[in-house]
C-alpha cells in the first residue's frame, strides 16, 4: 500500500474526530519525550554508579567450616 492510499483512507478518519475532545497533544508529547529522556539519563547514570561498585561477597560460614584449612594459614606449635 501506498503513502498516498493510505492517507485517502485516513482522511476520512480524521472527520469522525470530535473537536470537544480533550487530546494531549503537542504539550503531552513534550512532557512525555522529556521524562523518557530524564529516564534514559538516569538509567546511564545509574550504570555508570554500578560499573565502580566492587563487591566481594562474604564466605558462607557452612562452607567454610567444611573447606580445609590452608598451610599457610594453619597455627603452629
Amino acid at each position: 500500500m501506498y503513502a498516498t492510499q493510505a492517507l485517502t483512507h485516513l482522511v476520512p478518519l480524521a472527520k469522525e474526530v470530535d473537536d470537544n475532545k480533550v487530546t494531549p497533544g503537542v504539550l503531552g508529547f513534550i512532557v512525555f519525550a522529556a521524562l523518557a529522556v530524564g529516564v534514559w539519563l538516569l538509567m546511564k547514570s545509574m550504570n555508570r554508579h554500578m560499573g565502580k561498585v566492587d563487591f566481594v561477597e562474604a564466605p558462607d560460614p557452612a562452607e567454610a567450616s567444611e573447606a580445609p584449612v590452608a598451610a599457610g594459614s594453619a597455627k603452629r606449635k
